[in-house]
């Protein structure tokens, strides 16, 4: 069974309406989603996740990627039976259910269960 169904980029850009031209033309023209989330703006389109969040903060919000996945339940099960950490629980946020997690490697990564 697989449990990512697919990985977002995640970059961080001075200024969303400017950095969005380029990553809508490398993901074929398609419509961004805007939205915000706590003190970031942000924009997916494609497969990249544009974060706008001041220099000062941005430690807060780097991780490896934004994984997509079918079940959040079940990307949390399987992080913690390969020995990893749940950082932040599954929680709504506005593309739906998301957590954050700590591999048992070291990597640290948003999960997605968007609501499509």
């Amino acid at each position: 069974m697989t449990i990512v169904r697919g990985v977002l980029a995640r970059v961080f850009v001075d200024d969303v309406d400017l950095a969005l031209p380029i990553y809508q033309r490398l993901s074929g023209d398609v419509e961004a989603r805007r939205f915000r989330f706590g003190e970031v703006d942000l924009a997916w389109v494609g497969s990249f996740l544009l974060l706008k969040v001041g220099p000062d903060q941005r430690a807060n919000y780097e991780r490896v990627a934004t994984l997509l996945v079918e079940d959040i339940d079940e990307a949390s099960a399987a992080v913690r039976a390969t020995g990893g950490v749940i950082l932040e629980e599954p929680a709504e946020a506005p593309n739906g259910p998301r957590m954050i997690a700590r591999h048992a490697d070291g990597a640290v990564f948003e999960y997605i269960q968007p609501d499509e």
